[in-house]
């Protein structure tokens, strides 16, 4: 199939005659948006074969799902309304239509759980699948990493582990609990959560990279320290992650503070906040520890591609 009728492909797919504020989408040369009133938050992210994932371990459905909710996950910490997104799609020369179009089938249900519109994008080959996503989201109060003060709370939302517990199933043969593997395969931008902590919180991060990793970029953009309470993370982590560790032979907390791709959100606060677990604290100093009993281990960075 030629560019040109992907193309008339991805429009049957993505009709946007009702999207909202979408003037003209899928099939010009640039889409024409009617932006709300309040700050735009910009964002974009990709998934590349070989680095992301393995066509091995995942469906191409998942391929445009996971890369879709991966990059309006950062919408969600910044508590935005994912609006639209452009994709730029890259595959190999050979490569079927029934594939491709499960890609875009995966990017679809991704935005209409989303709420929002796919509005364009660009095809182009290459040798290996890559998708990334741009997002443009609307806040009242666009939230950042730098607010976070001494005697604040750390908050966090969603699972932390279970994606990595998914991941180690796939490389190593060993089955783990079908929630991990859905933790990995299908993550979930948590943009109703983002919504309700931003009146409160004062600073804010979705977990990509993993829990110790993700709180040190907290940390440095506040010049501030943070406290992590190991029994806190133990209490709030799904028994799912103890049984996928225990299946996989490796210690469920370091799958939770060094795992990555979880798309939680954490965040600091003065207050409590409706759905989020209290999991440490914010002090004077600089760096990220974590707690156990009495003691206090500092805790290294997450995941660098160029590491």
């Amino acid at each position: 199939m030629s560019e040109r009728a992907r193309i008339e492909r991805l429009q049957k797919i993505f009709s946007n005659e009702r999207a909202q504020g979408v003037a003209l989408g899928i099939g010009d040369d640039a889409a024409v948006l009617h932006p709300p009133p309040g700050p735009l938050v910009w964002t974009v992210d990709e998934q590349v074969e070989g680095s992301h994932f393995r066509l091995d371990w995942l469906s191409f459905e998942d391929v445009g799902y996971r890369a879709t909710m991966a990059a309006a996950s950062d919408l969600a910490a910044m508590g935005a309304v994912p609006l639209w997104a452009l994709a730029s799609l890259v595959l190999p020369k050979i490569f079927s239509e029934e594939s491709f179009e499960a890609i875009a089938r995966g990017q679809r249900a991704a935005v209409d759980a989303l709420g929002a519109s796919l509005v364009g994008g660009n095809l182009a080959s290459g040798p290996c699948v890559s998708l990334a996503t741009s997002w443009i989201g609307r806040a009242e109060r666009p939230l950042g990493r730098a607010g976070a003060r001494p005697g604040d709370g750390v908050y966090l939302c969603g699972a932390v582990g279970l994606a990595a517990a998914g991941l180690r199933s796939l490389q190593q043969g060993i089955g783990v609990a079908d929630e991990a593997l859905r933790a990995w395969r299908r993550p979930r931008a948590l943009i109703a959560e983002g919504l309700r902590m931003t009146s409160v919180a004062s600073a804010c991060i979705d977990l990509s990279d993993g829990l110790a990793g993700d709180a040190s970029h907290i940390a440095r953009a506040s010049g501030v320290g943070l406290v992590l309470f190991a029994s806190a993370l133990a209490a709030a982590a799904p028994g799912a992650l103890f049984d996928s560790a225990a299946a996989l032979g490796c210690d469920a907390m370091q799958l939770a503070l060094h795992g990555g791709e979880d798309y939680a959100l954490l965040c600091t606060s003065a207050v409590p906040i409706d759905g989020f677990s209290l999991v440490g604290e914010v002090i004077e100093g600089q760096g990220v520890v974590l707690r156990e009993g009495a003691e206090l281990r500092p805790l290294a960075g997450g995941f660098d591609h160029f590491a």
